[in-house]
């Protein structure tokens, strides 16, 4: 593969700094250029993936060097086969990660970056001073001399003296300036609790893109940008996750999305069936599936509607009499006994586990995981080592079932939500990155 493409990573000192509109407007003004462009996203996002697809026109996949084994990080590197250039979006800050090493790495944007061979290019928010950017440009630069640095994006500029004075500063530490972006309040993407709000959910997502290319193509130097893409070597062939069925019923609706495109995508690629189906429109998995699958998302938002979609309910009951049913995060809190809203209403979930989950009284959870199963859940025996990442606001009330895993945060400290196992029916609170050797 010796045209595999060459790329770029867009990362920043934190997050908040605009890197995500940053990268959506790239991507399509890319795109618009007649590029086939591949997007990735540095780390386990679970929103950004979406929006990414919805930019380039092209699936946008994880990379992430605590959770992923080499393989598995060539296998993912491996979907870009066909792009022209490859963008990928950093996380938190370039050099933000966990403190012991995962699979491959601590987790880090950097990281990903040095991996692929990919220059980063950084977005800093200027806002509130000038010159002085250029110190953090050039710590950034000089932190890790491995890390292959192309320039900064300056974000937010107040005016044509602000971008001159910071632009001086970049000039005498040695930085290239690949943009000036003007301050503009529209160009805020809405959030919620975990970050931004899903695309689907975006109320004009293509006019924002549109404009954000727009706005990128009149203030950055896209042929620097282009000119500034290098990449390592080839990765070897490998393969993505095998499915855990044949025929895979998954919930996707708008309470139901969280799923790593490469997990999906290695499924379809060895041959399983997704059948999808919503909860919130009050649809029965398919009958003949071999297992239903039900992705993390904010059931929480929908709490009323689940409890009235009794079709919804009644085909998960006939299915788990015989066959298995998972749940992941949102999903595992639909699988309970009920769900309590941040009003205080009760809403009664599927009944399949025991579990009660309140977000009247939020409690935050958010870090890598690594389980080992005391019991089978699809696609992993009993002792199988996984790895994932865990996100939520939700405080358990009660979690009566026999525990599924003994969970372990990134540095190896005991996690007390465990996942739950009745029957045919299992749930974590974490989403599946992996097997440990799948």
């Amino acid at each position: 593969m010796t045209d595999f493409p060459k790329g770029l990573m867009i990362s920043a000192p934190a997050s908040g700094t605009g890197k995500t509109t940053v990268m959506l407007g790239l991507l399509r003004a890319l795109a618009e250029d007649g590029l086939a462009v591949q997007p990735y996203k540095s780390g386990p996002d679970y929103i950004d993936p979406a929006f990414h697809l919805a930019a380039a026109k092209r699936p946008s996949f994880n990379l992430d060097t605590w959770a992923m084994d080499g393989g598995l990080l060539d296998a993912v590197a491996q979907q870009a086969v066909g792009a022209e250039i490859c963008i990928g979006e950093g996380s938190m800050g370039l050099f933000d990660g966990v403190a012991t090493r995962g699979q491959s790495g601590f987790g880090s944007s950097a990281e990903t970056a040095k991996r692929m061979g990919w220059p980063v290019v950084l977005v800093i928010d200027v806002g509130g001073q000038a010159q002085s950017a250029a110190a953090t440009a050039l710590g950034f630069k000089s932190y890790d001399p491995e890390v292959p640095f192309a320039g900064v994006i300056l974000n937010r500029v107040a005016s044509p003296r602000h971008e001159r004075l910071t632009r001086l500063g970049m000039e005498r530490a040695g930085v290239k300036v690949l943009g000036s972006l003007p301050r503009r309040g529209d160009l805020a993407l809405p959030e919620r609790h975990l970050g931004l709000i899903q695309a689907v959910e975006h109320p004009d997502l293509e006019a924002a893109i549109t404009g954000y290319a727009s706005f990128l193509r009149e203030h950055v130097d896209l042929e620097a940008i282009k000119a500034a893409a290098l990449g390592a070597a080839a990765p070897s062939a490998s393969a993505l996750p095998k499915p855990p069925a044949q025929r895979i019923a998954l919930a996707r609706d708008a309470a139901f999305s969280f799923t790593y495109p490469h997990l999906l995508t290695g499924w379809r690629n060895a041959g399983a069936e997704i059948l999808p189906f919503s909860p919130l429109a009050d649809e029965a998995p398919a009958a003949d599936a071999d297992l239903v699958w039900l992705p993390g998302g904010y059931p929480e938002l929908h709490g009323g509607t689940l409890a009235a979609a009794e079709n919804f309910r009644a085909g998960l009951r006939r299915h788990a009499e015989t066959k298995p049913v998972h749940g992941e995060c949102g999903g595992y809190m639909a699988l309970g006994e009920a769900l309590i809203d941040k009003e205080g209403n009760r809403h009664q979930m599927a009944g399949l586990l025991g579990l009660v989950t309140s977000y009247e009284k939020r409690k935050f959870h958010l870090g890598y995981r690594r389980a080992v199963l005391q019991a089978q859940m699809p696609g992993f025996e009993a002792g199988a080592a996984l790895r994932g990442h865990e996100f939520h606001y939700s405080t358990i009330l009660d979690e009566p079932d026999a525990p599924l895993a003994n969970v372990m945060d990134a540095d190896g400290n005991p996690v007390p939500e465990t996942g739950s196992i009745k029957g045919h029916v299992t749930g974590t609170f974490f989403h599946l990155i992996t097997g440990e050797g799948a």
